[in-house]
């Protein structure tokens, strides 16, 4: 009978998972053209004018790589996927194969060519200073003994290592490199030129400085893993593109047309209007965060109740995974499971998971160590009599599990499980870092948008606090009712 009810919730977990997959899975995906072969680009969209998002528009991401990649893909009669990622992460997903290519304003380095292949160059970017106006620097080496801010992986925090008694701040975006020069938790930024002219544009208290090309400086180029046949592919259509002019008149297109946001740095005041051209963008990250706040919980909870019965079972091989299981997944960061998840599928089994499907497997996983000692507890807290007085009645073991037992031991548990949940909606600001436009990830966006950090983030901050109030307020009344029906 044990089998039998262990058995049915298996069951119910296998179709839990090809539901989720089925949702997380983008329909595009479902409906390919076999006689379209799909490329996919990675690219870290924080970066205007080579990539970034149009938040108030469209929603897509935009900028000169992504023309240049959509004119390729087009020439090669591919049909063109972007995915979104830190940039500190895109050589990792380079290396297991998530992406086919990457274009994010690359620069081509010794270090980089050891991971990956390059193509010819498409732009040779300079190197800038950036800082605040009244206390600008002309050269680098007015900067030595200074805290300087750079991007993670970036060239420009390798030619700043090179300067000496430099404090580096090393951050994964660009809005929030400036975030840190405006609150002074910076002297200067070494940022790309075309980068820096548009925020300076964007806001007068920002000035920046050229820096002299450094010698065998390559410029920007499409990163490919080591040993793909697009590699010479892209480069016959580059040098067609450089050859015909396209090229030059894209990168005029970008540059020339660049929007910048509102000069006026608000004076220290909060001024929530800034958000209303940006309300639809954001308020659309409450679907993803509670679709995969439900999906997670569920699944959490469903392979929790399986893990708690393995280790009340009496056969030692199920007791000895649980118990292994829950050491492993409560002794590591959910973080790190996060990223394995989502870079070993790829590497190991060849498919190319979703980011949001892989989050909701993680956090899925993750939960489910902790609910299994959650629901264990509760189950060993109904009265043993109960489990007595159904035995002699002759009640089958598995009706007795799930009509007596499960519903005592999810009463007193309860307020456990509500808190896990709770739990949930707040970790879920975490899949921000594989590129779910969760309400974290989102904010960001709006930030680089309109170089106001506190704003966006109040805003999602009460967001999150509502779908917390709101999921508590619904324990309670649930709580009440199975009181009433004692």
């Amino acid at each position: 009978m044990k089998k039998g009810l262990t058995g049915r919730i298996v069951t119910a977990l296998a179709c839990l998972i090809i539901l989720a997959g089925y949702l997380f899975v983008p329909s595009a995906d479902r409906r390919a053209d076999a006689e379209t072969r799909t490329i996919t680009m990675g690219t870290s969209p924080d970066y205007p004018p080579y990539e970034s998002v149009d938040a108030v528009g469209s929603g897509e991401i935009v900028g000169l790589d992504i023309d240049i990649a959509k004119y390729i893909s087009d020439k090669l009669g591919y049909k063109l996927e972007i995915s979104p990622s830190d940039f500190d992460g895109l050589i990792a997903a380079l290396q297991t194969r998530r992406v086919d290519f990457v274009m994010s304003g690359m620069s081509v380095t010794e270090e980089r060519k050891q991971s990956v292949d390059f193509s010819d160059s498409y732009y040779l970017a300079r190197n800038t200073i950036v800082s605040l106006s009244g206390h600008e620097y002309k050269s680098l080496d007015e900067l030595k003994g200074k805290k300087l801010g750079v991007q993670l992986g970036s060239t420009q925090e390798t030619a700043a290592k090179e300067l000496e008694g430099v404090t580096l701040l090393s951050l994964n975006k660009i809005p929030d490199l400036i975030q840190a020069l405006q609150a002074g938790r910076v002297d200067a930024l070494i940022v790309e030129d075309a980068v820096a002219a548009g925020y300076a544009n964007a806001n007068e208290n920002l000035k920046f400085t050229m820096v002299p090309a450094a010698g065998g400086d390559e410029g920007y180029a499409i990163a490919f893993p080591k040993g793909s046949p697009l590699r010479e592919e892209f480069n016959s259509v580059l040098s067609q593109m450089k050859s015909d002019g396209t090229l030059q008149q894209m990168i005029d297109a970008s540059f020339g047309t660049e929007t910048a946001a509102p000069s006026d740095s608000g004076g220290g005041t909060i001024d929530f209007g800034v958000l209303k051209p940006y309300m639809s963008f954001l308020l659309k990250g409450i679907y993803v965060t509670l679709l995969f706040t439900i999906v997670s919980a569920a699944f959490g909870f469903i392979w929790g109740a399986v893990l708690s019965l393995f280790k009340l079972s009496n056969i030692p091989p199920l007791r000895w995974f649980s118990t292994v299981y829950t050491s492993i997944f409560r002794g590591t960061p959910l973080l790190l499971q996060l990223l394995l998840l989502f870079y070993a599928i790829p590497q190991l089994f060849h498919y190319n998971i979703p980011p949001l499907l892989a989050a909701g497997l993680a956090f899925g996983l993750n939960s489910a160590a902790y609910l299994s000692e959650t629901i264990r507890g509760g189950i060993l807290a109904v009265d043993k009599g109960q489990r007595e007085a159904s035995l002699a009645l002759g009640i089958p073991y598995r009706t007795m599990m799930i009509s007596i037992i499960m519903p005592q031991a999810i009463k007193n548990i309860l307020p456990a499980l509500v808190n896990e949940c709770v739990a949930l909606v707040k970790e879920s600001s975490l899949v921000s870092v594989i590129g779910v436009a969760d309400l974290l990830r989102r904010s960001n966006i709006v930030q680089a948008d309109t170089y106001r950090a506190l704003e966006p983030l109040l805003f999602i901050g009460a967001i999150y606090y509502v779908l917390v109030l709101v999921l508590t307020s619904l324990a309670r009344l649930l709580e009440r009712r199975m009181r009433r029906s004692d």
